[in-house]
């Protein structure tokens, strides 16, 4: 199933290719946490460093039963975001450990209210 995707571009120009692989990894969070409804994610270039070069901020959104869940990469001190494809996935990465922590959060607590009701 295809969930709803919408990926936006500020002060920095669109790229088919990022936008692309934005949906591929995308696809592959829907695959792991089926309980993902829509996913929107926005990319952005906030500051313009001529000595230091370009940094990236990655912000994504995931809708799904249970509540939203927001990660927001913003990479100013780290080196790696100077390049938009390693911001993009780090971002992914964090999106992706948010997700697994909050879904063996919610089973632990299925498990925890199904041995209550039972005693």
């Amino acid at each position: 199933m295809t969930i709803p995707v919408t990926v936006t571009f500020r002060d920095i120009t669109h790229s088919d290719f990022v936008e692309q692989h934005v949906r591929r990894r995308v696809d592959k969070l829907a695959q792991r946490f089926p309980h993902i409804v829509r996913c929107d994610v926005a990319i952005e270039e906030p500051h313009r460093h001529h000595q230091h070069g370009n940094h990236f901020r990655v912000r994504i959104y995931v809708a799904m039963s249970g509540g939203p869940i927001v990660v927001d990469r913003s990479s100013n001190l780290d080196e790696r975001s100077e390049d938009l494809h390693a911001a993009v996935e780090q971002a992914f990465d964090d999106a992706d450990r948010v997700l697994h922590d909050q879904t063996e959060r919610r089973r632990t607590i299925r498990e925890h209210e199904g041995t209550s009701r039972r005693a």
